[in-house]
């Protein structure tokens, strides 16, 4: 019985040692010379100004969620297009109720004027 179990206890074993030694060698060969400029905060090359922590309005987390929305979309309607004519009638029905909810909450992103930028 415990025989069977080999393979998956091998490759459990495996997968944990093979990540560990790459690290493990880092610790024991990467060289360690701490500087005052390594500790530095780098943005791109420039110097940073201002406090990290800034706080941004609510519409640009807003404006976010509305095109994650709009973007999981197309990843829904691309296979479907591709798959269409295998499907029938049902996925048609289905793909028209996805939609009309996607319709229902471009409207009331409207509504709501979260698509205006100020």
């Amino acid at each position: 019985m415990l025989v069977s179990y080999a393979p998956i206890a091998i490759f459990l074993a495996v997968a944990v040692v093979f990540p560990l030694i790459p690290i493990g060698l880092a610790k024991l060969i990467a060289p360690r010379k701490p500087l005052p400029y390594k500790d530095e905060v780098y943005e791109c090359g420039a110097e940073v100004f201002g406090p990290a922590n800034i706080q941004f309005r609510a519409q640009f987390y807003l404006f976010a969620l509305i095109f994650v929305v709009f973007d999981v979309e197309a990843v829904f309607l691309i296979p479907w297009a591709v798959a269409y004519r295998q499907l029938g009638l049902f996925a048609l029905v289905e793909m028209v109720i996805f939609i009309a909810f996607l319709v229902v909450a471009l409207v009331y992103a409207w509504r709501k004027r979260a698509l205006e930028w100020k």
